[in-house]
């Protein structure tokens, strides 16, 4: 058996490398950030930091500004994970937030914007 076919995805949405958007305000510092998605799915979404005003389990207030939106989407969102990119003092962070919260009035602008993603992605080409 190959190593890749004993990883199991614990994923339950596929993750889309799309630039969404994103402000938060860090909690402890009410310092309003606004940063781009490294990638998103329909239950979170992956950010760059380069501050380290936010921790684990941090609760952020968000707001993504879909691409063609007419209103950005507010969620709450709980930070579950960071991981250094690199070494270096002061490298930045990488940081899986999971939503635990979307604005009512947003949520369907948001699952359609998430659901044309996902049905534009370029087909598998089939082999010859």
């Amino acid at each position: 058996m190959k190593m890749r076919d004993r990883l199991v995805e614990r994923r339950k949405y596929i993750r889309l490398k799309t630039p969404v958007s994103v402000t938060y305000t860090a909690p402890d510092t009410g310092v309003i950030h606004s940063l781009i998605t490294k990638d998103i799915s329909a239950d979170g979404l992956r950010l760059e930091i380069k501050t380290r005003d936010i921790k684990e389990g941090s609760v952020l207030e968000l707001k993504l500004e879909l691409p063609e939106g007419n209103n950005p989407v507010h969620a709450k969102g709980k930070v579950i994970w960071m991981k250094q990119i690199s070494l270096e003092d002061g490298a930045p962070c990488d940081i899986g937030i999971e939503f635990i919260e979307i604005e009512e009035d947003n949520k369907n602008t948001f699952l359609k914007f998430l659901c044309d993603l996902v049905y534009n992605l370029p087909k598998e080409s089939e082999n010859v």
